[in-house]
């Protein structure tokens, strides 16, 4: 975790703290503004109930009609104060002056606080003043006679304090919760903290930041196009490489969330999904763009969750294989060469020792010819340097394994104009050479004729042994990849042909006679290279 940054558990802890104590806080204010207001009006209800009591008592009625003090009010109101719990009653006539008092001395001084004069007007009300004894909630009630004339009014006040106290209850009470609440908000944010960690693998968020980071940099760094999608076959992930290869079959590469059979037909991703096993190296065309894909479903907790597929340009891998087959049939070619120089080498070298100088002459003059003869056939016949350098190395092998090997041509071949054309015809030339090598191993004269023509664009190659021949069994098989009659590890050489035929948009003819030998034939198109005359 870098520094400076919270662990996941202390801000989980925080914010549910934090959460509880704003939310208790804005409860405290409403439910001590509502507290406040209902005691409020139960203490002004209470004290209008008393005054109404208090202004329809006939001691009352008759002091004030007589409009003289009266001991009687007084020891009247205070009984009624002491009963009550209120903080005084004061009986007053229409001028103010008081009748009543908590404080005797206040007796037949005007009423003060101003809030007295709506009452002495006849109408009833509840207020809050400051008086004498402070300030304090103050009901009024007008008193009327037996005539229904007013002669005084009645004041009973409540003091404010009560109020008070009962809002510092109820806040204290608020306070215990929220105390409570935060309590119970950290050990839940601890146990949910953890719990999220649990489900994390422990990491805390900048952690995982961080891997998804790299994650996603490995993603776009492949060079093979990855696409990912989840148990309902919906594209989750899709890599750089993906887009610029299925750019190229014209697909619409922003079809994350979509389903990828709406996208690519025939994924087989569903199957995927569905079956839970991997297909490896299949070939999928999408929109003439030839992938080879391996498709494996992805598995968590025994669960199938998903399935990814990753895929590469056929062409790319192609061409790597059409310079690797290539490289090796060059360096074939050349130890062949290397090992038939070495007998020779040898072979003149034990004539000298022998000092057969008159026989060595003519060896090395018959040699000399030999090799002229052959490597001007092929240089003057055969115009492509790469493909003549190759036949000559494939001279040299069949000389080496016993087997007496003619190429022909009744016309100079040219060069083609696609040096790919030359890559393929080796892979089919050499490999034919190859099987047809090995089907003379039981034969005690070995031959192999290859016979080139070429008109109308159209080349021919037509590649005839003497061997054992192949059986009509063998016939529907023989292209198949890894099918072999020689034994496991082989099977590779006719498939390669067929693959080079398909990318040449060739064709290919074979016959053969069991114990007498096998002719292939193969028809491509050709276009030579123009050769200036200089």
């Amino acid at each position: 975790m870098k520094k400076g940054r919270w662990s996941l558990q202390l801000t989980i802890m925080l914010l549910v703290c934090g959460v509880v104590a704003f939310s208790l806080f804005i409860t405290d204010i409403l439910v001590s503004r509502t507290t406040a207001d209902i005691i409020q009006k139960r203490e002004g209800e209470k004290a209008q109930s008393i005054g109404r009591t208090v202004a329809m008592t006939p001691v009352v009625i008759q002091a004030l009609s007589q409009q003289q003090p009266n001991n009687g009010v007084q020891r009247f109101a205070s009984q009624i104060k002491k009963t009550t719990g209120v903080e005084f009653i004061v009986v007053m006539d229409n001028q103010g002056i008081r009748l009543s008092h908590p404080d005797p001395r206040k007796i037949g001084k005007k009423f003060v606080g101003g809030d007295q004069k709506a009452v002495l007007r006849g109408k009833e009300h509840i207020s809050i003043s400051k008086g004498t004894l402070g300030t304090s909630l103050r009901s009024f009630t007008p008193v009327y006679n037996e005539k229904g004339k007013q002669v005084g009014a009645v004041s009973v006040g409540i003091s404010l304090e009560k109020v008070h106290v009962a809002v510092a209850r109820s806040r204290s009470n608020i306070y215990t919760g929220t105390l409570v609440g935060i309590l119970v908000g950290v050990i839940g944010a601890v146990l949910l903290a953890r719990y999220i960690k649990k489900i994390l693998f422990g990491l805390e968020p900048a952690e995982i930041s961080k891997v998804l980071e790299e994650r996603s940099a490995i993603l776009q760094s492949a060079h093979e196009g990855i696409i990912a999608v989840d148990q309902h076959s919906t594209v989750a992930l899709v890599n750089r490489a993906a887009s610029k290869i299925l750019s190229k079959a014209g697909v619409d590469t922003n079809f994350i969330g979509k389903k990828i059979d709406d996208i690519i037909p025939g994924s087989n991703l569903k199957n995927i999904l569905a079956h839970g096993k991997e297909e490896l190296g299949t070939e999928q065309d999408v929109k003439g763009v030839v992938l080879v894909v391996n498709r494996v479903p992805i598995i968590v907790k025994g669960q199938i969750v998903g399935a990814l597929s990753t895929f590469r340009d056929k062409t790319e891998i192609h061409q790597m294989a059409v310079q690797l087959t290539g490289v090796r049939l060059y360096a074939d070619a050349l130890r062949a060469q290397s090992h038939e120089f070495m007998n020779k080498l040898h072979v003149i070298l034990g004539m000298v020792h022998m000092k057969k100088y008159d026989q060595l002459d003519a060896y090395i003059n018959e040699l000399a010819d030999h090799s002229k003869n052959e490597t001007n056939f092929i240089t003057e016949m055969i115009k492509d340097p790469v493909l003549a350098g190759f036949l000559t190395g494939k001279l040299s092998y069949a000389r080496e394994e016993g087997v007496k090997m003619t190429i022909k041509t009744e016309y100079p071949l040219p060069p083609p104009n696609d040096m790919d054309v030359t890559h393929e015809l080796i892979t089919i030339i050499g490999n034919l050479i190859e099987n047809a090598v090995d089907a003379l191993n039981d034969q005690a004269i070995k031959r192999i004729e290859i016979e080139f023509d070429y008109a109308d664009e159209i080349l021919s190659v037509d590649v005839t042994d003497n061997g054992s021949g192949i059986t009509k069994e063998q016939l529907n098989h023989i292209f198949q990849k890894g099918y072999s009659t020689k034994g496991e590890n082989r099977g590779i050489g006719l498939y390669l042909v067929q693959q080079s035929l398909d990318k040449l948009n060739g064709e290919l003819e074979i016959s053969s006679t069991k114990g007498q030998g096998t002719r292939i034939a193969i028809y491509i198109p050709y276009i030579a290279k123009e050769i200036s005359d200089e």
